[in-house]
């Protein structure tokens, strides 16, 4: 922003010309593509039906354990009473696939330990949330006195609704905001501010007729078209489920050991999705070539070594540990798997050991 438009902007308390916010508004968003983000959109306060949507959801419980979507009460569709004098959310993606995606299935690979795509590298909040700082104190030195704050997946925001407001996407049949030129691999980040910038238009939906994603869902958890009942979600079930896993979903869950990826996988859209050049999302590890039994025999040390600055911590040793039974459990027959689930049953948790029972006996009914 030239410096003329500058004075212009402060001496009018941030009430710009519209020329002159527009220019500003462009530029803020080739200082975003400077910072590695794919796309960078603005969208206002008004979240539109988003609201009700949710409220809808939370009411048929399809949030399941994940209470803290109930909390916060309006904040969550009302920007504006979370950061008080927010007028524009500048909304961002960044890309994190590695590999250009093919619908495989479990059946491929049954013996592999599984991984959504989003946690082979590192966490994404920590890469995210420091790079939209870097974006915020770049527009800060623009513009005095700037009101900003940044989030990641960490505050009561409805990040794929701001995302389509600000037309990066449409949310689809999936619930996942997708692009047309670059599916659905992606994250997202906000900015809340109190520049009055020119909002964008959302785009319109382009899932059409295809029912692909809710076909393919292993626990059939899209209930519907655009509606996700977290309590059959492999994501939720293997990440954000600590307890014990229902055994009528322990069959479905097959050898997927944290998160889920078919639904995204078989999407039309993905097969535009572009690979990602950041280093922090490269693969660490050899995480998704390990076989169910590596990591099965990985101790408690070794998984917090190998897990450091991973989004797979979060679930800890034990959940881990849970998720690789079920999928021992779910593998061909093998005598090195039974022995390996014995060896392990008498030094884990009575919920891993839950777990770890079932997986003997499915093994066993496969001789």
């Amino acid at each position: 922003m030239n410096l003329i438009l500058y004075h212009l902007f402060v001496k009018m308390q941030k009430i710009p010309h519209l020329d002159a916010m527009q220019q500003l508004t462009q530029q803020i968003k080739n200082w975003g593509k400077d910072f590695g983000f794919q796309q960078v959109g603005i969208s206002g306060i008004d979240l539109g039906q988003h609201g009700e949507h949710l409220q809808a959801w939370l009411a048929k419980g399809y949030h399941g354990d994940l209470t803290y979507m109930a909390s916060h009460g309006e904040k969550r569709w009302r920007p504006e009473l979370l950061v008080e004098n927010t007028q524009s959310i500048i909304s961002v993606r960044m890309d994190y696939l590695q590999h250009k995606p093919t619908p495989r299935t479990i059946t491929d690979y049954p013996q592999q330990g599984v991984i959504a795509r989003y946690a082979l590298g590192r966490d994404y909040h920590k890469t995210l949330r420091k790079r939209l700082q870097k974006f915020a104190e770049k527009i800060s030195l623009e513009i005095d006195n700037l009101g900003y704050r940044a989030f990641v997946d960490s505050a009561p925001v409805l990040e794929r609704a701001v995302a389509e407001q600000a037309g990066l996407g449409w949310i689809g049949k999936n619930t996942m905001l997708i692009n047309k030129q670059a599916g659905s691999f992606f994250f997202l980040g906000e900015l809340f501010t109190d520049l009055p910038l020119i909002a964008d238009t959302p785009v319109s939906h382009h899932c059409g007729s295809c029912q692909a994603c809710l076909n393919i869902c292993p626990t059939q958890a899209i209930v519907a078209p655009y509606q996700l009942d977290a309590r059959l979600c492999i994501a939720y079930l293997t990440i954000e489920y600590t307890g014990i896993i229902p055994e009528e979903l322990r069959d479905k869950i097959g050898n997927r050991i944290f998160g889920c990826d078919d639904c995204q996988l078989i999407c039309p859209w993905n097969r535009y999705a572009q690979l990602s050049q950041e280093d922090d999302f490269k693969v660490r590890h050899h995480l998704d070539q390990l076989s169910l039994l590596e990591l099965f025999a990985w101790s408690e040390q070794t998984y917090l070594q190998k897990t450091e600055g991973s989004p797979i911590r979060r679930i800890g040793y034990e959940g881990f540990l849970r998720n690789i039974a079920i999928g021992l459990g779910n593998a061909p027959y093998s005598t090195a798997i039974v022995q390996a689930l014995q060896e392990k049953k008498s030094i884990v948790s009575n919920l891993v050991q839950e777990h770890i029972n079932w997986a003997i006996n499915k093994q066993l009914l496969q001789q």
